[in-house]
């Protein structure tokens, strides 16, 4: 099976085939479950396409997205790589780099110029009324690991205590959970388009603005605060700037956010631990940083630490 790791030549072949040129030197990146090759003008997305079909949902809601709100879609499709094939995407390479997750080196006035920007971006993605495809794509069910329902939180906080074979979660991590799921609504809402997935690590930015929002992969229909919750967590030493800027724009009290924000970090951490737990060849550390994440959620109170 040829290693996916060695695809550069097939990434090069593929730019060219979009941009009709050479696209010059391409450099691999970092990514996650893909393999990511940088042009000067493009990037190039590659993964086995066998593996999961979350690229598949990219590359069908790409051409329909608000204006401005990505980076364009040049091309996509199915390429032969050894003997499988591999499912790709290129894309017109927008001008800054990513703030990264947590914002790290990023200043106080920075990530709130940053955060109103990207509340506005966001604010056209969840005011897009998207049909035929789109719309489709959008409303299929998928395992996203958010939050569903009270009803479903519950259970699967009672699923962890089943799992746990060796006692490894704390008595304190369950009780807490279930604290914070009997304060959650009795049902998520499925109303506007939104990207579930708004780390700062898929924004880019430059000069102090934010130029596109990227990997639309976990993009469905779900309500604001799915993206909220993202914007603000994963913001490092700047949750409450964005908090407020959030509050702010979206007229919503601090209070509320703060309520919505902690049971959708409760439905992350308990599906990421849950799958941990049921992998026994996962990594020890990963249930070890779940439980982590889910101590400072906790005993942290990681929302209502600064709140007045």
């Amino acid at each position: 099976m040829t290693d996916l790791r060695q695809a550069h030549d097939t990434a090069r072949a593929i730019a060219v085939a979009a941009l009709g040129r050479d696209p010059g030197p391409m450099a691999a990146a970092e990514g996650n479950s893909h393999h990511v090759y940088v042009g000067s003008d493009i990037v190039v997305k590659i993964i086995d396409a066998a593996g999961h079909s979350r690229l598949n949902r990219e590359i069908a809601l790409a051409p329909h997205l608000p204006t401005g709100l990505t980076a364009p879609l040049l091309n996509s499709g199915l390429h032969r790589l050894g003997r499988r094939d591999v499912r790709y995407a290129c894309y017109t390479r927008m001008p800054g780099t990513s703030p990264g997750m947590g914002m790290p080196g990023v200043d106080g006035s920075t990530a709130r110029l940053l955060a109103e920007q990207a509340v506005q971006r966001l604010d056209a993605l969840h005011r897009w009324t998207p049909t035929g495809h789109a719309e489709q794509t959008l409303a299929e069910a998928i395992d996203h690991g958010g939050f569903v329902s009270q009803a479903a939180l519950i259970a699967e906080i009672e699923n962890l205590a089943v799992l746990d074979r060796h006692g490894i979660i704390p008595r304190h991590v369950l009780d807490g959970l279930t604290a914070i799921a009997k304060r959650a609504p009795l049902h998520a809402r499925a109303i506007v388009p939104v990207h579930a997935d708004c780390h700062w690590g898929n924004w880019l930015a430059h000069d102090r603005g934010v130029t596109a929002l990227l990997d639309f992969e976990w993009a469905r229909f779900g309500e604001p605060i799915d993206d909220w919750f993202f914007l603000a967590r994963f913001s490092g030493p700047h949750l409450e700037v964005v908090l407020d800027v959030i509050a702010r724009a979206t007229e919503t009290s601090p209070e509320a956010l703060r309520v919505e924000c902690e049971v959708r970090e409760a439905a992350h951490l308990a599906s990421d631990l849950r799958v941990a737990l049921k992998r026994p060849d996962a990594p020890a550390q990963m249930a070890a940083g779940n439980l982590r994440d889910l101590d400072e959620l906790i005993v942290g109170r990681l929302w209502w630490r600064h709140a007045r």
